[in-house]
């Protein structure tokens, strides 16, 4: 119940905020700055737009570095794997070899954790792009439904 009245009141104040920090041009003397904004707005998308193709770009590159970087630590795990079998029934030579490769299997595995946190790195990077160019586009829309309502008291 409290989380129920927690959300309606939350989504009141983000109603009011929404309207209340919306920017309307009304009239004929309105029009410099509607398309100053319009100008700005535009810009703004095809500033977005531009940084989101680019990380999407990035994307396949980021995903086979993951691929390698997890094929490295697989071969490297069971390096070690052996290497630690051979330790144990050898002598010193062989527990130095298997310490050896047991580190160059963490630094791999080290490496593949790195790489898929780039990956969920460029995700969220690429969501946020999403969700800011939609924001942008939307405002594009209403100052474009603005400058049409001037248009039309205008014509009148």
């Amino acid at each position: 119940m409290n989380l129920k009245r927690h959300l309606v009141y939350v989504t009141a104040f983000m109603l009011l905020a929404i309207t209340g920090h919306a920017q309307v041009y009304k009239t004929a003397e309105d029009t410099v700055k509607l398309t100053k904004e319009f100008t700005e707005v535009s810009n703004d998308i095809a500033n977005l737009t531009a940084k989101l193709e680019v990380a999407q770009n990035n994307m396949p590159g980021y995903q086979s570095k993951v691929k390698t970087a997890e094929s490295n630590a697989q071969n490297a795990a069971e390096n070690s794997s052996v290497q630690a079998d051979k330790a144990t029934k050898g002598g010193v030579k062989e527990a130095r070899k298997a310490k050896r490769s047991s580190k160059r299997a963490y630094r791999q595995a080290k490496d593949a954790k790195s790489a898929n946190k780039d990956v969920s790195n460029q995700d969220d990077k690429i969501s946020s792009l999403t969700g800011q160019l939609a924001k942008k586009q939307e405002r594009l829309s209403q100052l474009t439904a603005m400058r049409a309502s001037i248009d039309e008291k205008l014509s009148k």
